[in-house]
């Protein structure tokens, strides 16, 4: 996969926090002779679990512990803000609901273990050598954060998955971390973390409920107050940056890309000219109802924005020039507008050509069905309840 911490390598974290896979076996270079010695005890476990007396349903596999361990996985990695949609998902599929209140409660009690981009300068590869996702999966069950009593698809708990293969010979074997990490500027014990808390945040207020990776921002624009420029597409924003008219201060607002408008496609493009503006020293920040990438960083995004504008959600009520606010240290996001003015404004809608364009085009209208029937981001973005 990408050897950032995006979105596929966070499923990887959360899966071995799960004990859905062979222990250790998350981020083993593909050219690395273990990578097939795992593929082979994968194929063992499968067996051995295909027997009558060794079959474990999966509805005992994935239960409420299981569901918190991959929680606090993510969040003590800072892992991709994709999750906090996924998740939710997964746990609705298992019969199990949650919310961005529960992951926001987590994350103030979770420690920040890891640094890996885009919250550090290392990549997947290093973070492996570093100690990886058995280390921290280690730690977090030594300092309390995890349930180790746990049903596993190995046939152990939770605690094998906090070893580290190894060969002896032609036989595979798990054996017990170091104390101390391999190298402290990627992961850290839960004794001295990173930060006292997760990566990710709730951010609450007259605009609805969203998320901002917050350790991925740095410090000095954790707190961003501008006006609002408004955008209906990604496409918008970049021909505004391409005609330089945001040589400036300001808060990007692009809505209409939530789960009912077009299935909430990543806004990956908007992070480079994004980032150029803020390198510049310009005050910049983005509200969405879209996603980002997995990836995403650098600049404040409160992303996920709920209700989206294609459900009437207030997002659609701002305006160029509104001042908005986003405080990302006490998870605050508000729009500076008088309670009467706000009260009184109608949502817009996008016009019959923009709603075509948004909603058309590789293949897009062939859910149209499911888009009418989704349900929040927060929900899960979900079709099937």
């Amino acid at each position: 996969t990408c050897t950032f911490y995006g979105t596929a390598n966070s499923n990887q974290m959360l899966l071995e926090a799960m004990g859905l896979h062979v222990p250790g076996a998350a981020f083993i270079h593909p050219h690395d002779g273990m990578r097939e010695d795992l593929t082979r005890e994968a194929v063992r476990l499968v067996l051995q679990n295909a027997k009558k007396d060794k079959f474990v349903p999966i509805g005992r596999l994935v239960d409420e512990h299981v569901i918190v361990n991959a929680m606090v996985a993510l969040l003590a990695t800072g892992g991709s803000t994709n999750h906090l949609i996924h998740w939710v998902a997964v746990a609705r599929a298992a019969g199990i609901i949650i919310d961005w209140t529960d992951f926001h409660y987590l994350a103030k009690a979770t420690p920040l273990l890891a640094s890996v981009y885009p919250n550090g300068k290392a990549d997947v590869n290093e973070f492996q050598t570093a100690g990886g996702p058995g280390f921290v999966i280690r730690e977090l069950i030594e300092g309390g954060y995890m349930y180790p009593d746990v049903y596993t698809v190995d046939g152990g708990d939770l605690r094998s998955y906090g070893k580290k293969p190894e060969k002896e010979g032609d036989k595979l074997v798990w054996k017990d971390y170091p104390a101390e990490s391999g190298d402290e500027t990627i992961v850290r014990t839960a004794a001295h973390p990173f930060n006292e808390s997760g990566g990710l945040r709730l951010l609450k207020g007259n605009l609805g409920r969203s998320v901002i990776k917050i350790s991925a921002v740095p410090e000095d624009r954790h707190i961003i107050e501008a006006p609002a420029i408004v955008f209906d597409a990604q496409e918008e924003l970049l021909a505004a940056f391409d005609r330089g008219e945001l040589e400036k201060d300001f808060v990007a607002v692009v809505r209409f890309q939530g789960p009912k408008a077009n299935g909430m496609p990543e806004l990956h493009k908007l992070t480079p000219p994004l980032a150029v503006l803020q390198n510049k020293g310009f005050r910049v920040a983005i509200v969405t109802d879209g996603r980002m990438s997995g990836a995403s960083g650098k600049i404040p995004a409160a992303i996920h924005l709920s209700p989206e504008a294609s459900a009437g959600g207030p997002i659609a009520k701002i305006r160029n020039g509104d001042i908005i606010r986003l405080n990302g240290t006490v998870g605050q996001l508000n729009v500076l507008v008088d309670e009467d003015t706000w009260a009184e404004r109608e949502a817009e809608e996008l016009s019959d050509a923009k709603r075509h364009y948004n909603a058309h085009g590789l293949g897009r209208e062939l859910f149209g069905g499911m888009r009418r029937n989704v349900l929040s981001a927060e929900e899960g973005a979900v079709t099937w309840l």
